[in-house]
């Protein structure tokens, strides 16, 4: 089950680029997922990247491209026990963007939190780019543990 937080490692600092020429590392995310339409690292990718690292390490992934499709994914987490079980099992985190009952979203893997951020392992984030990133911890929907 760690092996999708190795994999989202391996990636940390692919960033994509600006412009017409697109980085063929992030494109990978999009194409080895079954998104073979997408032509452009500029598209939001967040969703795509957790798809391949799932991918990678033999778990299931969102069948979309919307970072909200994983709160269908894997086993809800109560939001009191995710400090304890992230030691054992990676946790996929699920975010709201520009409105809470709205579509758009943002998904990373669980690296911890404290009273006011919840910190991601996640892609397209800050610059376009794998890193580890804080966000409002008043912005998560939820909690997904995930299994084969």
């Amino acid at each position: 089950m760690k092996d999708i937080l190795k994999m989202a490692l391996s990636q940390y600092g692919i960033t994509e680029t600006k412009g017409e020429i697109d980085n063929p590392e992030v494109m990978k995310y999009f194409h080895e997922t079954g998104r073979k339409w997408v032509n452009h690292d500029e598209t939001p990718w967040c969703d795509a990247f957790l798809d391949w690292c799932a991918t990678k390490a033999g778990l299931k992934f969102s069948p979309g491209l919307n970072a909200r499709g994983w709160m269908t994914i894997g086993e809800k987490v109560d939001p009191e026990l995710v400090d304890m079980l992230a030691i054992e099992i990676p946790i996929v985190v699920v975010l709201w963007r520009e409105s809470i009952k709205g579509v758009f979203g943002h998904v990373g893997l669980f690296i911890r939190k404290d009273k006011e951020s919840i910190w991601l392992l996640g892609g397209n984030q800050g610059i376009g780019q794998v890193n580890i990133s804080p966000y409002p911890l008043y912005r998560v929907l939820g909690y997904r543990r995930l299994w084969i």
